[in-house]
């Protein structure tokens, strides 16, 4: 990482230094070497070493062994028949014949370790699909326990998707079982988990992988793990603000749904969506919470809205065409006509499909003690009418 024109954006050079080494741990990395280019904190890295720059750049490579540069161990073999043991060995043989006898990149990768020439750095190319593995340190024999190497795979993901400016709606979480296994055990198993919404947060994916795990069994001892990302979308980004926002400090709703749902069931946990419908029993639907929404914006029925709604009608008592709920009621407005639903059936307890017409008009009524009612006025055989109670309005 060349980091001159960044460090001030994180508080100083000391300060991105300690964020890379203590974050550099959670993905498996070595501690990082630094120096003046990157060539020499790469062959301070093979060796273990930190510091490059405490000491003068060509005196710090000079004592380091030839084979800490990949340019250099190519040709080993004839190096070592030269005598040569360290960089600063390769460095004092003659150039010219250095020049005719070994390729090209064992001079360029010279000249770039040491600050003589420009460094040249491919462009990363990430690939099209994220999988990746990881051998455990030790076997584990109780699910929870994988989420400390899963974490580590998570993170990998999530950078992977920063990269890509995406986020994922879908991962999968494969563990393969230790060889020394039963037969009944099988290879491993697997773990998929959804999301309402494209994401790279790293603690909600951390956190709804957690609860997963808690449910499940192991069937024996687990040594290695793979995670795939299953579905992946780009993911469109907020503006930071210059200004603390606590609107935006705490976790969206979405969020906290799935982590419920997670911890006590996908169906238990339920969200109510509008539907395109006039009929007041099919005008919102519910759905798992953590199932996306639909992607058609459905607009409400020009209707009064109740704040209550029976689950049932309740047939009210008529006297003189009047109905009656706790005394005579008053209508205040209708009558609001809706009627549909001849292509609506459902099957009743005998399996017999059940059409779901309705043809109503309803009314918003006053009662005395009962206060504003949404009532309705249908049709029955033989021309007859019957007056229903279906809610209450707050």
């Amino acid at each position: 990482m060349e980091l001159s024109a960044s460090a001030r954006l994180f508080g100083g050079k000391r300060r991105l230094a300690e964020r890379i080494r203590n974050e550099a741990a959670d993905l498996g990395i070595k501690p990082p070497s630094w120096a003046p280019t990157s060539l020499a904190a790469l062959a301070l890295g093979r060796l273990g070493r930190v510091n490059g720059i405490s000491a003068p750049l060509a005196q710090v490579l000079d004592a380091l062994p030839f084979d800490t540069l990949s340019a250099a161990r190519r040709h080993e073999a004839t190096l070592s028949r030269l005598g040569c043991r360290t960089l600063g060995d390769v460095r004092a043989l003659p150039r010219g014949g250095m020049a005719r006898r070994f390729d090209a990149q064992l001079l360029a990768a010279l000249d770039q370790a040491y600050g003589l020439r420009p460094d040249e750095h491919p462009w990363v190319t990430l690939p099209d699909r994220f999988a990746q593995r990881l051998e455990l340190m030790s076997r584990v024999e109780l699910a929870p326990a994988l989420l400390f190497g899963a974490r580590r795979l998570l993170l990998q993901l999530c950078g992977w998707l920063a990269a890509r400016r995406s986020g994922t709606t879908a991962f999968t979480l494969r563990w393969c079982h230790d060889v020394m296994r039963s037969k009944t055990a099988g290879d491993g198993g697997q773990l998929t988990i959804r999301t309402a919404e494209a994401t790279r947060n790293i603690e909600h994916l951390s956190r709804l992988l957690a609860e997963h795990l808690a449910k499940v069994e192991l069937k024996a001892p687990v040594g290695d793990l793979e995670l795939v990302a299953d579905e992946v979308h780009s993911l469109e980004e907020k503006s930071a603000s210059l200004l603390p926002d606590p609107v935006q400090s705490g976790e969206s709703l979405a969020l906290v749904m799935e982590r419920v749902a997670a911890r006590l069931g996908p169906q238990r946990v339920l969200r109510p969506v509008l539907a395109d419908d006039h009929r007041m029993e099919w005008m919102v639907h519910w759905q798992q919470a953590a199932a996306p929404q639909p992607r058609k914006r459905v607009e409400p029925a020009k209707l009064p809205q109740p704040a209550f709604m029976l689950h049932t009608p309740l047939k009210l008592a008529v006297r003189g065409d009047r109905p009656l709920y706790q005394g005579p009621l008053v209508l205040l407005s209708g009558p609001h006509r809706v009627e549909g639903g001849w292509w609506h059936r459902i099957a009743d307890a005998e399996g017999k499909d059940q059409e779901q017409n309705v043809l109503r008009d309803y009314w918003v009524a006053l009662s005395e003690h009962a206060g504003v009612l949404w009532v309705y006025q249908t049709r029955l055989a033989n021309d007859r009418s019957a007056w229903f109670l279906q809610g209450v309005f707050a």
